[in-house]
């Protein structure tokens, strides 16, 4: 380009981006020749000259526990993906989804962003660290439960969207609920735990926990029926809530199997929904977290960080929303069994 138009690089540089001394005629030259030769200045050498290459970047560490990007029916992460992209694109903005920017041989690309974003940061998390030690901007959708207050955090009230379901359950007749959470230590389900385990001391209940890693999906199904229903009758739940919606999928489909009739016998509902809870049969209630708005918002913060802006909090996600479906709606009058058919 510089040699076509018979000038230094510097030149050529300056002309195109409106930088330093230059002749109108020469600047009109260099823009004549670069039309036609179809030159475009790179967009990383204006990014690093600017400080900022106007990207952004997304990592969702519950990917770290799965054993695969595309969980099938789960839409959370594609909703939250697809809503962060475009909204970043209202803003000027492209956006990468990328994995661990910590592990080791990761592309040079996952560092370059402007900004990060990122979901369900575990509790020390090493990509918080990083981010931080690198002074690179921001903002996590769920605290770092080891760091709270400590980062730029949208609070997702992981207790306060545990409570709404385990309400319903209490008023769709459930007096002894029991809990399934994954097993990262991260706020959505520490946070959960906690909600369930304050309800349960405020009635002189022994909580039923049980925490089962996220990848393992609809398989859980057997081991959390075994796990309540072996014990005790008398400590036997009469609702299960999966933070999960295929943990909820595969625990309603053994209930079932084990002749535990669904919701007469046990209520059976999710904090998070996948296609599964949308097509079984029953139905199964679960939690929409509002993903699109969550998005926004952290691009909207991420982009405000990025360009040294002052971001106003607290932050907060949008309270979630119950959809109901048959595995907690029973009909009027309906009789109950006993919780303790499995067999």
């Amino acid at each position: 380009m510089a040699r076509a138009a018979g000038v230094s690089p510097t030149t050529v540089s300056h002309a195109l981006n409106g930088k330093g001394v230059v002749r109108r005629e020469t600047v009109e030259r260099i823009e004549r020749i670069a039309a036609e030769i179809g030159y475009r200045p790179s967009a990383i050498a204006r990014g690093l000259q600017n400080s900022r290459l106007g990207l952004l970047a997304l990592v969702i560490r519950p990917f770290h526990s799965l054993d695969t990007f595309l969980p099938e029916g789960v839409d959370y992460f594609l909703r939250i993906a697809g809503a962060a992209s475009l909204s970043a694109m209202e803003r000027g903005y492209s956006m990468m989804l990328i994995d661990d920017p910590t592990r080791p041989g990761v592309p040079f690309s996952a560092l370059a962003a402007d900004a990060y974003i990122v979901t369900e940061p575990f509790e020390n998390d090493p990509v918080l660290t990083m981010l931080s030690e690198q002074r690179i901007p921001f903002v996590t959708v769920g605290a770092d439960p080891a760091r709270r207050d400590l980062f730029p955090a949208i609070d997702e009230a992981a207790g306060q969207q545990a409570m709404t379901m385990i309400d319903h359950l209490s008023q769709a007749g459930a007096q002894r609920i029991a809990l399934v959470t994954g097993t990262d230590r991260n706020d959505w389900n520490l946070g959960s735990r906690q909600a369930l385990v304050d309800w349960c001391e405020a009635r002189g209940q022994q909580p039923l926990v049980l925490a089962l890693p996220e990848a393992e999906g609809e398989q859980v199904g057997e081991r959390v029926i075994d796990h309540f229903f072996s014990g005790d009758p008398a400590e036997r739940p009469d609702a299960i809530f999966c933070l999960t919606g295929r943990h909820a999928a595969g625990v309603t489909e053994a209930a079932i199997r084990r002749g535990i009739r669904v919701p007469e016998d046990l209520l059976v509902s999710a904090g998070s929904g996948a296609m599964q809870n949308r097509t079984s049969s029953p139905t199964v209630t679960t939690l929409d977290l509002r993903p699109e708005e969550t998005a926004q918002l952290a691009v909207e913060v991420a982009v405000a960080l990025a360009e040294g802006r002052p971001v106003q909090e607290p932050l907060a996600t949008p309270t979630a929303r119950l959809d109901i479906r048959e595995s907690t709606t029973r009909a009027p009058g309906g009789a109950r069994q006993p919780p303790g058919r499995a067999r």
